[in-house]
């Protein structure tokens, strides 16, 4: 099939390139000509683990194609896959719509032929209908159809995601649209995947959903780490006793920073607001806002705790600033509350991670880049574990240790207290 991707961020790129793979033709677009300029000379514009190979695989088979040219990529393609930002709108909650409706413009005035329209970004319930009725000012509902067909990419693991997915969505309002994206998720469909056909409104308030009951997760466990801090518990025997029922199951049971990132910040807070305007309360919801929005001041507070309220000179280094590992994202990354709140009270803030420096911080004083683990531990009081990337689950900190030793405060429980404790640190981790 022929497909045009309006947007080449995380989800429009990732997904161009899997449908590229899977024997489709894709055109790809931005108005960023920076970005289409990189992505022609082979270069990547986001991290993600087999990206670049895989653009560049297809981009030589010629079944990839990247263009700034909307009006003509939207004219020889068949579907069409709206694949903007939706942010959340500058001092609210409710999502930004405005690049959507931009897009949305922009196909009609290019409508040459009937078209399936795709949301591929995450929007609110009833996206789809104000998208359909820009088009029918200028077209009859013939020539086009819109339909929902929410992303469930994580970063980092977002090519296995796209090739493996445990469901795929589409929203459609009638059976022409359902039986062409059938059609094209064929090839993964015939691996295994559930393929899910639901009105279009349901498919906008799954993704909305999925992510707050994750984020829910995430945000319960962190709260019960804090229960466990205070009676002496691990936090992992709770996470193993729980996650082994079926009904629960194990994933995002795991205590840590406060959840980051392009997705849950922003969906938590826009499926509330969706909610608040058809008068209904997601107390449920809004509470976990409210507590993950607390957790970066609770673990600062630990911190102030473990240096005896005395930060002001003290030298801490971050292995991780991103939000989560195997990713550049600093959306919402705790880190961006955690480093300039401590370089207020005078600590001197040294960082290394591995997708190296983060301009969020080029700002703010006292805090440096360090492009390798040693140099950057060398002379610290306070050593912050808090990304999990791989690079960190092997350290030996005994050899890299000159002098004084640091004092370790793990966030993502990566380590053995005992075996760390054994070497002669003093050593804190999340609700153990």
């Amino acid at each position: 099939m022929k497909l045009c991707m309006i947007g080449t961020g995380y989800v429009g790129l990732v997904s161009g390139v899997c449908f590229a793979d899977l024997g489709n033709n894709v055109i790809c677009v931005d108005k960023d000509i920076k970005k289409i300029d990189l992505l022609l000379k082979g270069k990547v514009p986001i991290y993600e683990p087999g990206l670049t190979e895989l653009v560049n695989k297809n981009y030589k088979n010629k079944r990839l194609k990247f263009s700034t040219n909307l009006k003509e990529s939207i004219k020889v393609s068949d579907i069409i896959f709206i694949c903007v930002g939706t942010p959340t709108k500058k001092g609210g909650s409710s999502a930004d719509l405005s690049q959507i409706f931009s897009a949305a413009k922009e196909i009609s005035l290019s409508l040459n032929k009937f078209k399936i329209i795709v949301t591929k970004s995450t929007v609110p319930v009833t996206t789809g209908d104000q998208i359909e009725k820009i088009l029918k000012k200028r077209h009859s509902s013939k020539k086009f159809s819109v339909v929902s067909n929410p992303e469930f990419l994580r970063e980092g693991e977002a090519i296995r995601d796209f090739t493996y997915p445990d469901r795929i969505v589409v929203g459609s309002n009638d059976n022409k649209s359902n039986r062409l994206m059938n059609n094209l998720y064929s090839p993964l469909i015939s691996k295994g995947a559930h393929y899910i056909n639901t009105s279009r409104r349901a498919a906008e308030l799954i993704k909305y959903a999925s992510n707050a009951f994750l984020a829910t997760k995430i945000t319960f466990i962190n709260e019960i780490a804090n229960l466990c801090e205070n009676t002496d518990i691990n936090v992992e025997d709770i996470s193993i006793g729980m996650g082994l029922d079926k009904r629960i199951g194990g994933r995002f049971l795991r205590a840590g920073p406060a959840y980051g990132g392009s997705c849950f910040p922003k969906d938590t807070k826009a499926i509330t607001s969706t909610a608040d305007k058809f008068k209904t309360n997601l107390s449920v919801i809004k509470s976990v806002i409210k507590s993950n929005e607390n957790r970066s001041n609770l673990l600062l507070n630990k911190v102030y705790k473990i240096l005896n309220n005395k930060v002001k000179n003290k030298k801490i280094t971050f292995l991780g600033v991103t939000f989560k590992a195997n990713t550049d994202d600093m959306r919402d990354s705790s880190s961006l509350t955690m480093i300039p709140t401590l370089s207020k009270k005078g600590a001197k803030i040294r960082y290394f991670d591995p997708t190296g420096f983060k301009k969020e911080f080029l700002k703010i004083k006292n805090v440096l880049n360090i492009d390798n683990i040693k140099e950057s531990v060398q002379g610290a009081d306070l050593v912050i574990i808090h990304t999990e990337w791989n690079d960190f689950k092997s350290i030996n900190f005994k050899n890299l240790v000159k002098g004084k030793k640091f004092i370790i405060y793990d966030m993502r429980n990566i380590y053995s207290p005992t075996k760390i404790r054994n070497q002669g640190f003093k050593y804190y981790s999340i609700g153990r």
